[in-house]
């Protein structure tokens, strides 16, 4: 069970998801499985020794030109809607609506104070 306040999910963004898949395969021994996402791209998620332990999200779409290619931690925490409203009071800006991933969780993304991103979500069963 996550906890929060503790890093729970990190996820790769891609322009070359099966250059990534194709690295951490033949370096770390990780297999992939394919989640289909509403937009029609396609999620992969790492799996090591049997459990989920990363992702990889395409930045295909239009919407992310200019975001940067890079690992992307989240944080767990108890309740993101009253988390993120204390974030924004202290600086951070949302950089899009909070959302629902079905059997996941509810997400949001955020750029800190300082500039760097960071994602929370309140995982399904916390």
């Amino acid at each position: 069970m996550p906890q929060h306040g503790t890093f729970h999910w990190n996820e790769l963004t891609s322009r070359d998801v099966e250059r990534d898949k194709r690295f951490y395969q033949d370096t770390i021994g990780w297999t992939f499985v394919s989640m289909p996402m509403d937009r029609g791209d396609t999620y992969w998620c790492a799996i090591h020794d049997g459990k989920p332990v990363a992702g990889i999200f395409p930045l295909t779409s239009p919407e992310f030109d200019g975001v940067p290619e890079g690992w992307m931690p989240y944080l767990a925490v108890d309740d993101v809607d009253a988390r993120v409203a204390k974030a924004v009071k202290a600086g951070a800006q949302l950089m899009r609506p909070i959302f629902d991933v079905p059997d996941v969780g509810r997400i949001a993304i955020l750029k800190q104070p300082g500039g760097a991103g960071i994602g929370w979500m309140t995982p399904v069963g916390m």
